[in-house]
Formats: C-alpha cells, sequence, structure tokens
C-alpha cells in the first residue's frame, strides 16, 4: 500500500507543496496548469494534472500501450463493436428518422389553423368542419410521434445494454490474460474501476456519437428548408445568430474534454486507495492509520469534486449562451415579423409557425452540442477501456505451437537468463537439468532468486536469454493453457477466494467429487479442522480465507494443489505458515504426496529439504551448489554455513 511521505527527518519543519498538501493545493495547481496550456487538449494529451516530474496518481497507471492513439480510433473500435447489432442499430436510425419527420410537420398545423382557417374568408360551419380536422389528425401525428419514440427509447436501452455486457465480458477476459506486470502497473483500483464505472459510462456513446448529431442535423436541415420555404427574409435573420453562438460552445466543450480526463484518473486513484487501505486493514489497524486513510480518502473526493465543479462553471457558460441565443432569437423573430406583417411580407401563421420552427431548429444545434459534451465524458472513459483492451496479451501461443507432453522426463535450463526491468539480471547463467519425477530444493538468501525461477517454470515470465526445456521441446513452442494444466502450485502467500472450503479445494479441479476433496485434505493434514468448522466443507471461509489461520490457509492450499494432481509441483515456502506440529504431519508424508511428480521447492527451513533428490544452492541469481543434502553438507560450503547458522539459531531459542 502506497504511503504519505515521512513527516520526520531533517526536512520535516520544511513546508511541504500545496499539491501534496490537501486537495485545494492540488486543485490550484491543476488549474494553474489548465490556464497556462500545459493540460492541453489535444487527441494524445494525457496529462492529469501532475507535473511531470511526480510519480503517477495512486492508481499507478501506466498501461505501456506502446504509444496513444488518437481518441477517434477509440471511437471507431467501439461503433465496430456494434456491428454484430446493427439490425437493431439500423431500426434504431430508421425510429430516430421517422420520429424527426413526423415532428418537423407538426408546426405547419398551427400555420395553417391561422392562415387557411382563422384568418380565412370561409363560413364558420367550413372553419369548424376544417379545425376538427386539422385538429384530429395533429392529434394522431402526435400520438404515432410519442409511440414510435417509446419503441425507440425501449430499444435504445436493449442496445446499451448488450453493448455494455459484451464490452464487460471481453474487458475481463482481456485483463485476466494480461502479463503480470501489466496488470501490476494498473493496480486493483484501476482494473474495477475500468470494468464497472468506466464501461459504464460508455453508455449511450452510439446514441451521442452517431444517431443523436445525425438526426440532429438532419432535423436542422429540414427546418431550415421549411423555415426558407415559408418566410426566407425571417429565416435568413434567425440563421445568421446561430454559427457564431455554436462555434463559442464547442470551443468552450473542447476545453472540458482534459477536465473529464483528469476526473476519470483521480477516480480511479481514490478506487485503488479504497482497495489498499481494506485489504491491508491490519496494518491501518495496528499503526493506526485509520485517520490517515480517512484523510486521503476525503481528499481524494474533494478533488474530484472540485475538477467537476471547475468543469461545471464551464459548462455554464454554453447552457447561458444558449439561454441567451434562444430568448434573443424570440425576440428577433417577434420584432421581425410583426414589422413585416404589417409591410404586408408575413402573416400571422408564419409568424407563429416560425416561433416553433426556431425552437425545432435550436434544438438540433443544441442536441449536437450536448452530445459532444456527454461524448466528452463517455470518450475519456473509453479510451481508458479500450487501451486495455489493445495491449497484447500475455505469452500468445506461436502459430506452431504444440500441446504440452502428458508426463514429465526433463526440465531443463539451458543458459538461462532474466530481468524485470532495465536489463538488471535477476537469475544469471542458470544451467540446471532436472528429471522427470524428482524433488529439486531452491535455498539461498532472500533476493536470491528462488521464487523467480518457479516463475519461469510456471511461464508466469519468460527468460530474457536462453531457453528452459520440457522434454527437449522450448516451453514458448508448448500451449500455455495445455502447460499450465500440469502445473500446481501453493505460494507462500495464501490466496483463498471468498467462499465455501469445498469451492476453494476444488478451483483447479471442478468435477471432483466430494471423496476426492476429502481425501486431498487429509493428505495435506487439513481434513480433522475442516470437519471441525460449524458446516464441514460447506464452511464460508470469508474473503481471502479471512476466518482460517495462517497455518489452515497454507493446508488448504496444498490440498487444492494436490486435488489438482499436477505432474509439476511449486511449493514457495508451501509450509511456512505451519505450527511444528502440523508442518512434522505433512513433512512425515511428503514422500508419498510428491510421488511421481516434478516438484520444485523453495524453502528457508532448511530442515524441510532434508530429503530433496537435488538442491539447488542460489546467490545472486547464480547457482553456487548443486548437491544431495549429505553431498553438500561434506563440501562444507555455502549450503552446510546456511544449516549450521539455522541449527545455531534454533539452539538459542
Amino acid at each position: 500500500m502506497s504511503l504519505p511521505a515521512d513527516s520526520s527527518g531533517p526536512n520535516a519543519g520544511e513546508k511541504r507543496p500545496a499539491t501534496r498538501r490537501n486537495s485545494r493545493g492540488r486543485h490550484l495547481e491543476f488549474v494553474r496548469k489548465f490556464r497556462a496550456g500545459e493540460i492541453g487538449t489535444g487527441e494524445d494529451n494525457e496529462d492529469s494534472g501532475q507535473s511531470h516530474s511526480d510519480p503517477p496518481d495512486g492508481n499507478g497507471e501506466a498501461p505501456k500501450s506502446g504509444g496513444k492513439r488518437p481518441r477517434k480510433s477509440y471511437l471507431r473500435a467501439y461503433i465496430h463493436r456494434l456491428w454484430p447489432h446493427w439490425p437493431l442499430v439500423l431500426t434504431l436510425i430508421v425510429l430516430a428518422i421517422a420520429i424527426s419527420g413526423l415532428e418537423i410537420i407538426q408546426p405547419l398545423f398551427a400555420r395553417y389553423v391561422f392562415d387557411d382557417i382563422l384568418l380565412a374568408d370561409l363560413t364558420s360551419e367550413q372553419k369548424f368542419w376544417r379545425l376538427h380536422g386539422v385538429c384530429g389528425l395533429f392529434l394522431a401525428i402526435s400520438l404515432v410521434t410519442r409511440a414510435i419514440g417509446v419503441l425507440r427509447s425501449r430499444w435504445q436501452e436493449l442496445l446499451n445494454n448488450r453493448v455494455i455486457l459484451s464490452l464487460r465480458h471481453a474487458l475481463y477476459r482481456h485483463l485476466l490474460h494480461l502479463g503480470l506486470d501489466r496488470l501490476a502497473d494498473m493496480k486493483v483500483g484501476g482494473i474495477i474501476s475500468r470494468l464497472t464505472d468506466d464501461i459504464n459510462r460508455t453508455t449511450g456513446t452510439l446514441q451521442m456519437a452517431v444517431i443523436s448529431p445525425g438526426v440532429a442535423l438532419l432535423r436542422l436541415v429540414l427546418a431550415a428548408i421549411i423555415l426558407f420555404a415559408i418566410n426566407w427574409r425571417l429565416a435568413l435573420t434567425t440563421l445568421a445568430i446561430i454559427p457564431p453562438i455554436m462555434l463559442v460552445s464547442m470551443m468552450a466543450i473542447r476545453r472540458v474534454r482534459p477536465i473529464y480526463r483528469a476526473i476519470r484518473k483521480d477516480v480511479s486513484s481514490v478506487d485503488g486507495r479504497v482497495g489498499e487501505a481494506f485489504s491491508g486493514i491490519r496494518a491501518v489497524r495496528a499503526f493506526g492509520g485509520e485517520q490517515r486513510e480517512t484523510r486521503e480518502y476525503v481528499g481524494g473526493n474533494n478533488l474530484i469534486t472540485r475538477k467537476r465543479m471547475f468543469a461545471n462553471a464551464r459548462e455554464i457558460i454554453v447552457w447561458t449562451t444558449w439561454a441567451v441565443l434562444i430568448g434573443t432569437t424570440q425576440v428577433v423573430i417577434l420584432w421581425a415579423g410583426s414589422r413585416w406583417y404589417l409591410l404586408g411580407q408575413a402573416t400571422i401563421g408564419d409568424i407563429t409557425a416560425f416561433q416553433v420552427y426556431v425552437m425545432m431548429l435550436l434544438n438540433p444545434v443544441w442536441q449536437i452540442v450536448e452530445s459532444m459534451t456527454e461524448l466528452q465524458r463517455s470518450l475519456a472513459a473509453m479510451e481508458r477501456v479500450f487501451e486495455v483492451l489493445e495491449m497484447p496479451t500475455d505469452k500468445p501461443d506461436l502459430p506452431d505451437a504444440v500441446p504440452a507432453p502428458s508426463a514429465v522426463s526433463e526440465i531443463r535450463f539451458a543458459n538461462v537468463s532474466f530481468a524485470y526491468t532495465d536489463q538488471r539480471y535477476v537469475i544469471r547463467d542458470f544451467e540446471l537439468a532436472v528429471r522427470g519425477g524428482q524433488t529439486i530444493a531452491l535455498v539461498g538468501r532472500s533476493g536470491a532468486g528462488k521464487t523467480t525461477v518457479t516463475d519461469l517454470v510456471s511461464r508466469f515470465y519468460d527468460p530474457t536469454l536462453g531457453t528452459i526445456y520440457l522434454n527437449g521441446i522450448d516451453l514458448r513452442q508448448i500451449q500455455l493453457a495445455s502447460f499450465r494444466d500440469m502445473l500446481g502450485v501453493v505460494q507462500q502467500d495464501v490466496f483463498l477466494f471468498d467462499g465455501t472450503v469445498r469451492e476453494n479445494l476444488a478451483y483447479g479441479s471442478r468435477d471432483a467429487t466430494l471423496d476426492e476433496i476429502v481425501q486431498a485434505a487429509k493428505q495435506a493434514n487439513a481434513h480433522e479442522f475442516i470437519a471441525s468448522l460449524p458446516d464441514g466443507y460447506d464452511s464460508l471461509i470469508g474473503e481471502r480465507g479471512v476466518k482460517l489461520s495462517g497455518g489452515q490457509r497454507q493446508r488448504l492450499s496444498i490440498a487444492r494443489a494436490l486435488l489438482a494432481n499436477p505432474q509439476i509441483l511449486i511449493l514457495d515456502e508451501a509450509t511456512s505458515n505451519l505450527d511444528t506440529e502440523s508442518e512434522q504431519l505433512i513433512q512425515d508424508s511428503m514422500q508419498r504426496l510428491l510421488h511421481g511428480r516434478t516438484t520444485f521447492v523453495i524453502a528457508h527451513r532448511l530442515s524441510t529439504v532434508v530429503h530433496a533428490d537435488l538442491i539447488v544452492v542460489m546467490d545472486d541469481g547464480r547457482i553456487v551448489e548443486t548437491g544431495t543434502h549429505d553431498q553438500l553438507m561434506e563440501r562444507a560450503g555455502t549450503y552446510a554455513e546456511m544449516v549450521l547458522r539455522q541449527n545455531e539459531a534454533v539452539t538459542l531459542l
């Protein structure tokens, strides 16, 4: 969990920058950069208010996508995902056009009533007859328009939900197959915010990006044509006001875009902080960090609120501009229409129809501007979703990849070196041949590279240099899914899911029977404590197994791996959290449990690897000694010194 800067030390008395002190200071820094143009509006600018020298915000996101794509490309990618739903999309477009056509003719009824009925030279009976017919037709058209509108809204919601579900499922599947380094960069908060809030904010992007602007443009053209057909003088007067106002509005909206982009990243940062706080709640309480975490949470939300208000202030400019436009246009029409009526160049029906048509003219323009405002929010979220979807998956199978063999004959490391970043190798010139069925113990001080070796065996990472062979086949030439089916891993940091004991044990063996589950639990010395739980194997163990002790969680993890019946078993400090009695019971049956499996064991307690077929002593990523326990003790080298030190420590205790 990220911690705030230390308040002690030689510089403790110095005043910290406002950007780190409180949300107001950080917001003012953001506003300063925004107004200075440091937070641009270009498609590729992703500044969220941080200085270039600062580390990423709490979400720590650096997706490594190999360069930002223009945002329009993400919109195209979204539209491409609509293709499977093209019949529904086409139906929505047709319905929207039908509604526009029916609405655009409705003001003509008022014009006809005034000019051709009320002010016409007709008898009262004729006027009543025409009035009833026109109003009846007007009512019927209005009802049909509303009915089509309801149908369109219903189908629009259906399309939105289908696309969002499809997008959410695709993103979740893709995240599960991303490399561990990329997932670590995004952190849990960034992942969750993408799957939930970001995808939710893409709702209606089709409506905002395609249908609304397209239909609004159609209505705008039709309204303009009708206005010119009714009275070209009034039409020119009205249309002359729109372009400059629309230009001002679009410029204001463009300046709002980077603010929403920054807000999305801040939301992800706050979500990440919450996840860290509750994942490490024991540490928070042990070190009295409740107030600190509350302060970070409140400060983060205050910053988000300030930025939203900052964006809202700019949107108010747009809304106010349009309010002034509407009022001004109404006055101009009333004044100009009345003047031309007195001059005999316009009718009362013209003025009445114009009042309605101007609103129908301005509404499409406003819809275009408003849809662009909402589209900026959706695009800011959409970008975060699609940049992940475009990341390459973790170790995709090569075109000529082959299925994994059914049994392990040999695993061989051929001059393997590995570096996480910056070519700082944590494994160097690693040469080792392991026969199938052997138990290999990796020992050495912390940081020697033991866990990295097992990660390479598991293909969590691939070697930077050299090759790992399984039965003479490069691991990279083997289909990853089939290879992982051969693996069973028991890690030092046990992870259990929030479910029942039975569900956790059968996580890697969904078809396992209860008898098989019980047998695996007995082999791992877990059956006794499971049977003592309130509901036995159906007992809920809480998130990460919080209701169990460390030793109990470890034994469940061992049983889960055994139930999967792997060909290759990796035990990373698998007995480190067991009490002495449980450890002894497991060690007594370890030879039987590991029989027939190629096993890699990492252990700091050297007493647990005495019976290993081969002990590999590592230091600084290199192999310094290999042999059995007896052979290494006879050499009196590094391993012997480690055993003597541990024995002395035990004696002192």
